[in-house]
């Protein structure tokens, strides 16, 4: 797979070399089940028509410069969406640099230039995408934005509990410490890379957090794992079920989040952690 970082001062070399493709657009940060919907969606279409797949992303976030949030918790870094997309058959990754100016185009403008331009032929996209200044346009649009020169495919929604699964459902389970229902929105416990050093393990930029507490995780490398406990802080994790930390357990690592640990229930029916003990020492 190709990744293209695409910007306005790159964008008419690439629109210049550009051959007939089909795209799934979106954010997609975490590819959950609705994302992985909309890019399987794109690659039957592809099939169709023997036409490559392509996918456009956008960075950083919207939402951090339209909204102007400074902190905003991605789900994984774009080296993981790479490897990822790369499993799902895409063949032109475009991660879109979003800026003013890029929020400041006209629906037609985007059409013109980062689609038609970049050789779509047909776009897919789950039924939110919106696109152009303000979120004017949207894909009821999008083949009248581009006169008619490229079909949409449009993906319904994916629930989960009678819920929409989404990026944002996901940040809010993981702030909330529930790590365990993770599976369920994106197919597979929620993993991030770390960096090991003794008993403190150091997570990678670009991923979140769960909400601080103890949790039950397995922590491995390319060669070993070890279930074991952690305690989480805002910045780091810290085992604290080991007496004597492995030799191995050092350098880049990946935490498989489980379960976060339960230890009993007042009244009212709210969980308390057994973390609420341990939070200055972490």
């Amino acid at each position: 797979m190709e990744t293209i970082y695409l910007n306005k001062g790159n964008l008419a070399a690439y629109q210049g070399i550009a051959s007939s493709n089909v795209m799934a657009l979106g954010c997609f940060d975490g590819l959950h089940h609705g994302h992985v919907k909309v890019i399987q969606t794109a690659l039957q279409e592809a099939k169709k028509r023997k036409v490559p797949l392509s996918v456009m992303s956008f960075f950083p976030h919207p939402k951090t410069v339209i909204g102007g949030k400074t902190c905003f918790h991605y789900l994984m870094p774009q080296s993981e969406k790479e490897r990822r997309l790369c499993e799902l058959g895409v063949e032109t990754f475009y991660l879109v640099e979003f800026d003013k100016d890029f929020a400041g185009l006209s629906p037609q403008a985007f059409v013109e230039d980062y689609l038609i331009k970049l050789g779509v032929i047909h776009a897919v996209a789950g039924y939110d995408f919106s696109y152009g200044s303000r979120g004017a346009g949207n894909m009821e649009t999008l083949k009248h934005n581009s006169g008619g020169r490229i079909d949409v495919t449009t993906v319904d929604k994916v629930e989960y509990k009678g819920e929409k699964i989404s990026s944002t459902r996901i940040r809010q389970q993981l702030l909330e410490g529930n790590v365990e229902e993770l599976p369920y929105l994106i197919g597979q416990s929620y993993e991030i890379n770390c960096i090991g050093a003794g008993c403190v393990l150091t997570p990678c930029s670009n991923y979140t957090l769960p909400a601080p507490g103890t949790y039950e995780v397995i922590v491995k490398n390319k060669q070993k794992s070890l279930m074991t406990q952690v305690v989480v802080n805002e910045k780091r994790v810290m085992l604290i079920s080991i007496n004597q930390i492995p030799t191995w357990l050092e350098g880049n690592l990946t935490i498989v989040w489980i379960r976060r640990k339960k230890s009993e229930k007042d009244q009212t029916g709210e969980v308390f952690y057994e973390y609420a003990s341990n939070n200055s020492s972490a």
